[in-house]
Parts: C-alpha cells; sequence; structure tokens
C-alpha cells in the first residue's frame, strides 16, 4: 500500500526541496500521510478545473508545479477561492502537494524539457545550481543552424497551443545555432552573459520595457533575438517526465497529465 507520505518521499528524492528558491514554497499542502494512494494527477496549477478533475476521477492526490500557497493568506475561508479549493480537496481526501523551483532546476525539469524537445546538444545551466548539472534555465546549440522563423514554427508545434501563441522580437530568416531559455517567466536573465551571447532567447511572461530594451541593445551591438511563449505550456512539457520518473519509483500508482489548459488568457483580438 502507498500512502500519501510514500508520494511525498518520492518527489522529495526527485526534486528536493532543500534547493528550491528561498521565496519558494514547494512540498505538501493538504492530506494525511497515512491516506492512501492509488491515483495521482499532475497539473501546472491548482485551480478550480484540475481540482475538480482530481476529485471527479477519483485522484488521491493532485500534484502541482505552482504552489497555491506561494503567498502568506490570512484565511483559507470558502469565500475565497483558495479556501474553497482547499476545502474541496480535503472533503475529497485528496492531497496536494507542489514541487516548482526545486523541479524548474533539474536535469529533467521544466526548462531541460524544452530544451530536450528542441533537440538541443550539449546543454548547461544559465545559472548553476549546488548540484552538478543543475541551475536555471539552459543554453545549447541546435544540431543544425536554422533560422528564427522555423524555431518559432516548431515551438508552435512543439507546445500546446494557447490563446497568446508564440511571440517573437527578430527577423523571420535571422539565424539561430545556440538557444538559451528559461521554462515561466525568464525577464530576470536578459542581461545574463550567455543569454546575451545567444542567438536566440526563449522565455515567458516578458514585459515591455526589459524586452524593448533587450531589442534595443541587440540592434545597438549585438544580442539574442527574443521569443515569449504562454508560462503555462513551457511548463507543462515537464509534467510527462514527472509522471513518468515517479510511476517507476512507485510502480504501485497511476499518474495521468491533465490536458486541461490552465493559461489565464482566452482569446485575443488581433488588429
Amino acid at each position: 500500500m502507498t500512502t500519501l507520505s510514500d508520494l511525498h518521499a518520492a518527489v522529495e528524492r526527485l526534486w528536493p526541496t532543500e534547493f528550491a528558491e528561498s521565496w519558494d514554497a514547494p512540498g505538501p499542502v493538504t492530506g494525511a500521510g497515512d491516506d492512501t494512494v492509488r491515483r495521482v494527477l499532475l497539473a501546472v496549477d491548482a485551480v478550480a478545473a484540475t481540482v475538480d478533475q482530481a476529485v471527479d476521477e477519483g485522484c488521491d492526490a493532485l500534484l502541482v508545479h505552482h504552489p497555491l500557497l506561494l503567498r502568506g493568506v490570512t484565511t483559507i475561508a470558502e469565500s475565497g477561492f483558495k479556501g474553497s479549493l482547499l476545502a474541496k480537496l480535503i472533503r475529497a481526501r485528496c492531497g496536494l502537494i507542489a514541487a516548482h523551483t526545486n523541479a524548474d532546476i533539474v536535469d529533467d525539469g521544466t526548462s531541460s524539457a524544452l530544451a530536450n524537445r528542441l533537440g538541443l546538444l550539449e546543454q548547461t545551466p544559465l545559472e548553476p545550481g549546488a548540484r552538478p548539472g543543475t541551475g536555471l534555465g539552459r543554453v545549447g546549440r541546435l544540431p543544425a543552424p536554422s533560422t528564427l522563423g522555423r524555431v518559432a514554427l516548431a515551438l508552435g508545434e512543439i507546445l500546446p497551443a494557447t490563446a497568446g501563441g508564440v511571440r517573437v522580437s527578430g527577423e523571420y530568416d535571422q539565424p539561430v545555432s545556440t538557444i538559451a531559455l528559461c521554462g515561466g517567466a525568464g525577464d530576470s536573465l536578459l542581461e545574463h552573459p550567455a543569454v546575451r551571447a545567444a542567438d536566440l532567447y526563449i522565455t515567458s511572461d516578458l514585459r515591455h520595457h526589459p524586452a524593448s530594451e533587450s531589442r534595443e541593445q541587440s540592434l545597438h551591438a549585438g544580442g539574442p533575438a527574443l521569443i515569449d511563449v504562454s508560462h503555462w505550456a513551457s511548463e507543462w512539457l515537464w509534467l510527462d517526465g514527472a509522471a513518468l520518473a515517479l510511476a517507476e519509483a512507485l510502480p504501485g500508482v497511476e499518474f495521468t497529465v491533465s490536458d486541461l489548459r490552465t493559461d489565464p488568457w482566452d482569446f485575443v483580438v488581433t488588429q
């Protein structure tokens, strides 16, 4: 019999919370350690849709990438959405566990999953972590030179569809061989030397001013083209590998990946 404590232990072995960022809040959120675990749903976000899916499918645990309680709260009354979600999980005896920045940095983490799907060779972290091979983001080279437009089209095939799609800053035929990337929000790395030295930087949640300044700097003195993709989509790719790793660690448990889109944007209006 596998328990919620066993699941948490497996998650901890794969993605130790001691290596998470200091501001992060990974780990167990709800559930009793001795509850039996037979089915686990994996998702990027703990939102109404994924909580409903986990409960409706009779899952004993929901493993998410983004912590529901990342920032402090003073109430979990059901009048608020977080309290309502937690109450539903508790009533259904469905545990909730998060693996966030501790799952970003590993060699099969969010950035590596995207780098691997692009076929990048000689991958190294942008910001090395405490253990060899770990760290924030990845940089590597394509097996053969390509163009910015072709890479953008490839991303459109690799990533799940979202309203925002794939946004590109640069010329369609601009040569690309070296790619730096960071799954999730990565504009804090725009001035990183490895990013500036790459032909292309792929990340999410690029804000106007940092992106504009990076573009102007590249036009002035050379630097990367930019591709901005959905935060949710860039990290969703990690879930399949995470489910396989957990299934190997806990062979008596069924692990499934939610295919529900939890990107917050529903449609765009083009002009």
